[in-house]
């Protein structure tokens, strides 16, 4: 008989000796336990697993076992649903209060997770939201912040600051330079806490055993270099699927893990749903009918039995999308011609056919159903309850669907428990596999492709079901006798209830091959890993005709040089660029707002002053915030005098400040509480705050132009075309989404190709339809790409910049600009380069300040001043370029370069 070989013992040698230090007694931090400020400004009670984890981590920072051998990256290896970004939210309190952590950067492969997760730690307003709605500490006020763009470079003491960034977007970032991110030399300025989640996606470069790779700008190196970047910096991983069984992987983690949680565990220990399988040789249709009726008794059920208001959640599952909307679709025809004579036909049926070894969840729905003396009850709430108002069809690659931000459908998805939410039934392919958090997710249907098989696909397909049975199998604490328990109750003495409870199930067609597949990924949880080879950068590559002419050997960008801003500019909160009428509307919603995913509908909203605020509510507020104590305001406000200067005339005017709230339109505003009042003082306060920051500046454009030679500052370069999420296809998104368009066909342009979106390339082909007319005035017709990427190092980004000029715009923005295209045209008299923006239209309004510099320069030709004093040189800027003003903007270059009021014949292209 063969020897089996036996399945090597994983050991994890810094888990295993802490595990020896915690059991110590002599050890110098026995018996230490979780903080209060930890426990008090977490919303959920940290769970003894979760406690241990943040215990185990204490450790490493001071234990004298670890004091000369500080671990910087480290591993929590925990199960699906176990809680790792409630954990997260416990490690960044500890980090911020015991060793001064206040930049917190986390990162994931999919928006999806990253958007869930901007609610989790940020936003107040939202019902996931993980903190205490008043975060304190050592009585006072911290205040969590989402950064856009870069760490502030002078953060409040009580500011924690998170940057959320995508995985792929920040690798792009760290090894392309580009305008408003961070590049590594920014990191170097801060400590850095790196939260790095689905953490099984970043060892692509591992998995290769090939050290070259570590040099790309892979997603491995991208967190490895932020590690780096300082001596004090931490990379905390998170993921619960580490595929130990490849030896690289292995090698790289045995000494990294800080803390294992297994779904083993996590089950045994009663914080999951049970999870059964039902299979059955029904059709997709009869299956689908099958769980509704398993659905809606759950239902009656929770609510005949226990009066508990429950609404358990069906995912039909598909491998492509058309199945799923093919599903879909079936799935609304069966519904709308539901009757009590097929279902009372069907009833019996299944009955005949199906022993309770098959299913005793099901024999218990059908049994319950026949003995009912009225079906037509049962139809009718049927009907109601799964209408297709009540679906959410999550397949958002297909380009004709909204995009999920957009229409609601993120929102919905991600508030299934909320009372207010209606819907009971997902449809989708490969979207929730990973960063879903419903809780009440009780059947999950695989949509069968009989006839279609492929055993190497199919298992990897079994291996993503695996883990999305595993999100599913997140426990639903819904409340019992008054009480909510957050683990299973009902496994001992109530069978049923268990089962409908407390108990997820997966229904399946008996395919033996998929059966076996699934059984193997249950087995070992081995699931599916990502890697990061499929987004390479792309070489952008000037032309060689290009580098031959004399505009680029001899030509130059011309761009505003900025100077320093006195002090004595800031006399009010006007030149800051903040009018208060503007922000004094505070947004205030208390309830939630569900509609179906296809609806157009808004919420009707409506604006109301808020009466009942006077002084104390103000003077409270900025009691409670640490921005506004004097001394840091002084920072920010040079020449305030005093806190009454600051409730003064000039700056918050308090005697004539009147705030309004917007929300729904049946809110009773005049019933507020003084508390809610309070908090909307304080919301107020927190955008004035941030406006105060963004406004205070030291540089601002002046008149006079510097030049910067062609030939120094173009390159070639590489860019990655950008891995969206899928969730966005949108019109708006389409419009925007960014693809590598080749441009050898077109000699005007400088580059063989460009990363642009349809906009962007909508222009290029437009100003194509006119380049012959403007060659006959001008010999050197030339359009270049601006891309940040091309230039190397921080300075060289911030001189190709346009900036605000010297007199006072409508709006302050001091941040500068580079825009997308400057069009070059030379003449034996004239050298003119025109400035080009294309923006889509959802940004017109946002960036109208960039369109307000680009009319300046138009505006004021007599005062622009040239560092290099040579006559001819002229400089223009052109309206914001899209598809609904293209013919606006086109005249406008006609009239700049031709000095008549269109081209001729005025062509004009419709590429979308």
């Amino acid at each position: 008989m063969a020897n089996k070989t036996k399945k090597k013992e994983l050991t994890f040698e810094l888990y295993d000796e802490l595990k020896q230090l915690d059991m110590d007694i002599l050890h110098e931090q026995h018996g230490w336990e979780l903080p209060q400020y930890i426990v008090e400004n977490l919303k959920h009670h940290p769970r003894p697993y979760q406690n241990e984890a943040i215990r185990y981590f204490h450790y490493t920072q001071t234990s004298e076992a670890f004091k000369f051998r500080k671990p910087r990256q480290l591993m929590f290896n925990m199960a699906t649903g176990s809680g790792k970004t409630d954990l997260m939210a416990g490690l960044i309190l500890y980090l911020f209060k015991e060793k001064g952590y206040q930049n917190f950067l986390f990162t994931v492969n999919t928006n999806g997770v990253l958007s869930k997760t901007v609610d989790n730690l940020t936003d107040t307003q939202s019902t996931k939201f993980l903190f205490d709605s008043h975060l304190e500490i050592d009585g006072e006020r911290l205040s969590i912040n989402q950064i856009s763009g870069k760490f502030p470079d002078f953060p409040n003491k009580n500011d924690i600051n998170i940057k959320f960034v995508s995985i792929q977007t920040l690798t792009n970032e760290l090894f392309t330079q580009a305008e408003n991110v961070m590049s590594l030399k920014d990191y170097q300025k801060a400590k850095l806490v790196i939260l790095a989640d689905e953490a099984h996606h970043y060892s692509a470069s591992t998995r290769r055993k090939n050290k070259v790779e570590l040099k790309k700008a892979s997603w491995e190196k991208s967190l490895l270099s932020l590690l780096h970047t300082r001596a004090d910096n931490l990379l905390l991983e998170f993921t619960a699927t580490l595929d130990f069984d490849d030896e690289t992987i292995y090698e790289k983690y045995r000494d990294k893990i800080i803390y294992r949680y297994t779904l083993d565990s996590y089950i045994k220990d009663r914080y999951s749903k049970n999870v059964r399988r039902i299979q059955t040789g029904n059709s997709n249709e009869e299956n689908m009918l099958s769980t509704v009726l398993l659905s809606e008794y759950r239902r009656k059920f929770a609510l005949e039995t226990f009066g508990i208001d429950l609404k358990p959640v069906i995912l039909f599952k598909s491998h492509k999308i058309d199945a799923s909307h093919e599903a879909n679709r079936l799935f609304n025809e069966m519904i709308d011609s539901l009757n009590v004579d097929y279902l009372q036909h069907f009833l019996h049926s299944q009955t005949r056919n199906l022993t309770d070894e098959q299913s005793h969840t099901l024999q218990l729905a059908y049994q319950y159903y026949l003995k009912q003396d009225d079906l037509s009850i049962i139809v009718r709430d049927i009907k109601r309850g799964f209408s297709p108002a009540r679906i959410l069809n999550a397949n958002d690659t297909d380009s004709s669907s909204k995009g999920l931000l957009e229409t609601g459908q993120y929102q919905a998805l991600n508030s299934l428990e909320s009372p207010s939410n209606l819907y009971r039934v997902v449809f989708a392919v490969a979207k929730l596999t990973e960063g879903w958090d419903v809780l009440n997710l009780y059947d999950i249907v695989r949509i069968s492709s009989l006839g279609k098989t492929n055993d190497k696909k199919d298992a990897k397909a079994t291996n993503s079901e695996a883990q999305l049975i595993g999100r599913g199998a997140r426990y639903n604490p819904f409340s019992l006798g008054k009480k909510i328990s957050y683990q299973r109750r009902f496994d001992d003495d109530n069978e049923k209830a268990s089962l409908l409870l407390e108990t997820l199930h997966y229904h399946t067609l008996n395919e033996p091959q998929y059966l076996k597949n699934l059984m193997s990924s249950l087995d070992k949880m081995n699931l599916a890993t990502g890697t990061d080879g499929k987004n390479p950068p792309i070489d952008i590559r000037l032309k060689t005709s290009f580098k031959k002419t004399q505009i680029y050997k001899m030509g130059k960008l011309y761009y505003n040089e900025t100077k320093e801003i006195p002090d004595s500019h800031y006399v009010n909160l006007r030149a800051y660029g903040i009018d208060i009428s503007k922000i004094a509307t505070v947004p205030y919603f208390k309830s939630s707002y569900e509609a179906s995913y296809r609806s157009t509908e808004t919420r009707a909203l409506k604006t109301s002053p808020l009466k009942g605020i006077d002084s104390r509510y103000f003077k409270k507020g900025v009691s409670r915030s640490t921005f506004f104590r004097f001394n840091n305001l002084k920072k920010y406000l040079p020449n305030l005098k005093s806190m009454n200067d600051f409730w003064g005339e000039e700056w918050l005017d308090l005697k004539n400040l009147i705030l309004s709230v917007e929300t729904e339109k049946e809110t009773v505003v005049e019933d507020f509480s003084a508390v809610e009042k309070m908090k909307i003082v304080d919301r107020f306060l927190d955008i004035l705050a941030g406006k105060i920051k963004s406004g205070y500046r030291k540089e601002k454009g002046t008149n006079r132009f510097v030049g910067y030679p062609i030939s120094e500052y173009l390159a070639d370069y590489r860019k990655r075309v950008p891995n969206y999420d899928t969730a966005k296809q949108s019109d708006s998104f389409i419009e925007q989404k960014v693809s590598n368009i080749p441009f050898g066909q077109y000699d005007f342009f400088t580059y063989q190709s460009a990363i642009i979106n349809k906009n962007e390339e909508h222009l290029v082909d437009t100003i194509a339809n006119h380049v012959d007319e403007l060659r006959e005035e001008y010999g050197e017709v030339f359009l270049i790409r601006m891309d940040e990427n091309m230039l190397k190092g921080t300075d060289r980004v911030e001189r190709l910049k346009l900036h605000q000029f010297e007199e006072n715009p409508r709006e302050i923005n001091l941040a500068g600009f580079q825009p997308d295209f400057i069009l070059l045209l030379q003449n034996q008299e004239f050298y003119l380069q025109i400035f080009l923006e294309p923006k889509g239209k959802q940004l017109m309004e946002k960036d109208r300040w960039k369109e307000e510099i680009l009319t300046y320069i138009n505006e004021h030709q007599e005062d622009l001043v040239f560092e290099d004093e040579v006559d001819g040189i002229l400089i223009k800027g052109l309206k914001f370029y899209n598809r609904e003003n293209s013919k606006v903007t086109i005249d406008q270059l006609a009239e700049i370069a031709l000095d008549k009021p269109s081209f001729s014949g005025n062509i004009e292209l419709n590429l979308f």
